[in-house]
């Protein structure tokens, strides 16, 4: 089977086309060498793939006659990636930057709800989610005149 098409059906790419662009990028191999899309595998391969800023080490140990399900892939290859390659994916997903420069556009949902929860962090009134308080605040207006 094709590289290309063997990292498509263990889906470790979405499409296709994805894994072709991934290999002409030169972030896969096979063994110490660099391959073409072409690239016959066969049991007992081990490829090396580049993505997400990390090295993945995959062994081949059967192939499958077509793209499979997301339970079945353990059957068919087992996972050799060094564990300090996943502590690395885990520190720089942390570290992640705010996802957009603060005060650009429009607030997302998520914003929204960061201002509401501090806005009613502030009066415990409204928090409680109090009616009386609002007619209170509206009726004294009124008696005032």
């Amino acid at each position: 089977m094709r590289i290309d098409k063997f990292l498509w059906s263990v889906r470790f790419y979405k499409t296709r086309s994805m894994a072709a662009d991934e290999i002409k990028k030169n972030r896969v191999s096979v063994g110490e060498n660099v391959v073409k899309s072409s690239k016959e595998i066969k049991e007992g391969d081990i490829i090396k793939i580049r993505k997400n800023q990390i090295d993945y080490r995959i062994k081949v140990l059967q192939i499958p006659k077509s793209r499979i399900g997301a339970k079945l892939v353990p059957l068919h290859v087992v996972d050799m990636t060094d564990k300090e390659q996943y502590e690395i994916l885990k520190m720089r997903r942390m570290e992640q930057n705010y996802y957009r420069i603060k005060g650009e556009g429009r607030p997302t949902k998520k914003d929204r709800r960061e201002i509401e929860d501090y806005v009613s962090a502030d009066d415990p009134e409204v928090a409680a989610g109090d009616e009386d308080y609002w007619d209170s605040f509206f009726n004294t207006s009124e008696d005032d005149e």
